[in-house]
C-alpha cells in the first residue's frame, strides 16, 4: 500500500476506504474491500530471517546530499575492522544506489570475508540505468532483499536509507518492526535549511517509535589539506545541530570535518579511514562508531536483563 492520507481512519475502521479523506486514495479501493487490514505475512519470514542478527541500524537524512551513504560506508568499513565481527550494509537507495560505487562493488557482490553489501545496484544492466519505480515496487524490492537474501549470522546490519520520510522508511520500519531494531542515526550538516528537514525525520521517528541513537554533523568544518587549519564553509546560523539536540533531547553523536580525501576515497571505493587514518575526521568517525557500538552494546544488556527477569 502507498502512503496514506494525513486523516486515514485506519485499515481497521468500518469508515475504512469509505470516509470523505478516503476519496482519492491509491488505496481506496483496497481498504474497502477488507484485504487492508490483513497482517503482512512477509513480516513473520522477516522476523525468522532476522534472528541471526544481533543489531539492526538505520542511517537516515531528511536531506540528500549530507554524506548519508558516505557515512553508512564508513561506519560499515570501521564495524568490520573488528575481524570477529560479521557486519551487513543493505542498500535500500532504490532510485539511487551509490553504495556499490563507494564500497568499489560495481559488479561484485563482497568486499571482504566479514563484510557483505546488498543493492539494487547489483541488479542493474549499467551504472546509468534508471530506477522508474512506484512506491509498491520499492517496497516490494526491501521486502526480498529482507526475507530472501541469505544473510547468515550477522553482528551489524546497517542500512543506507534514501533521504526523507516516505515508502521506503515506512516499509523498513514496518518490515523490522517485530525483528526489534536498536535505532537510528540521523545525519545533517550544520546549515539550518538542513536541521529543518533533520526535525521531520526525528518527528518521523517519535512517530513510528523508532528509537534514535543519535545526530551526526558532517561537513563540520573543512581542514585544509595543505596547512591542515579549519575553517567554518558551512557556518550554522542558529548554532548547529548541538543547539538542536540539546533543545530536543537527543545525543549529537559527533562532528566530522570536511577533508576532501573523504569524496576521493569514496570514488574509488576505499576505506577513507584506513587510507588517512590521521585526519581529524577519521578520528571523529572512529569515536562516533566507538559511541553507536557502546549504544548497541547497552540495549543488548537491557534485553537480555528483561528475557532473563520473565
Amino acid at each position: 500500500m502507498e502512503e496514506v492520507p494525513q486523516d486515514c481512519p485506519g485499515t481497521g475502521s468500518a469508515q475504512a476506504g469509505k470516509g470523505a479523506s478516503c476519496q482519492g486514495c491509491p488505496n481506496q479501493r483496497l481498504c474497502a474491500s477488507g484485504a487492508g487490514a490483513a497482517p503482512d505475512p512477509a513480516i513473520e519470514e522477516i522476523k525468522e530471517k532476522m534472528r541471526t542478527v544481533k543489531h539492526k541500524i538505520l542511517v537516515l537524512s531528511g536531506k540528500g546530499g549530507v554524506g548519508k551513504s558516505t557515512f553508512s560506508a564508513h561506519l560499515a568499513h570501521g564495524l568490520a575492522e573488528d575481524e570477529s565481527k560479521q557486519v551487513a550494509l543493505l542498500d535500500i537507495d532504490i532510485c539511487g544506489p551509490s553504495i556499490p560505487k563507494m564500497m568499489g562493488l560495481e559488479g561484485e557482490q563482497y568486499v571482504e570475508e566479514n563484510l557483505g553489501v546488498m543493492s539494487v545496484g547489483f541488479l542493474l544492466g549499467s551504472p546509468d540505468d534508471a530506477v522508474i519505480w512506484r512506491g509498491p515496487k520499492k517496497n516490494g524490492m526491501i521486502k526480498q532483499f529482507l526475507r530472501d537474501v541469505d544473510w547468515g549470522e550477522i553482528d551489524y546490519l546497517i542500512v543506507d536509507t534514501p533521504p526523507g520520510t516516505s515508502d521506503e522508511h515506512l516499509s523498513i520500519v514496518q518490515y523490522l518492526s517485530a525483528a526489534h531494531i536498536d535505532g537510528a542515526v540521523i545525519i545533517t550538516t550544520p546549515q539550518e535549511v538542513s536541521l529543518q528537514d533533520v526535525r521531520k525525520e526525528i518527528n518521523f521517528c517519535h512517530k513510528v517509535k523508532l528509537p534514535i541513537i543519535g545526530v551526526v554533523e558532517n561537513m563540520s568544518g573543512f581542514i585544509c589539506p595543505k596547512c591542515k587549519n579549519e575553517s567554518q564553509i558551512f557556518p550554522p546560523t542558529t548554532g548547529g545541530a548541538e543547539v538542536m539536540c540539546q533543545d530536543l533531547k537527543i545525543p549529537l553523536l559527533g562532528k566530522v570535518p570536511l577533508d576532501p580525501q573523504i569524496g576521493k576515497s569514496c570514488d574509488n571505493g576505499q576505506s577513507f579511514l584506513t587510507e588517512v587514518p590521521d585526519s581529524p575526521a577519521t578520528l571523529a568517525y572512529r569515536n562516533i562508531i566507538q559511541r553507536i557500538q557502546d549504544f548497541c552494546g547497552l540495549h543488548s544488556s537491557k534485553e537480555e536483563k528483561l528475557v532473563i527477569s520473565s
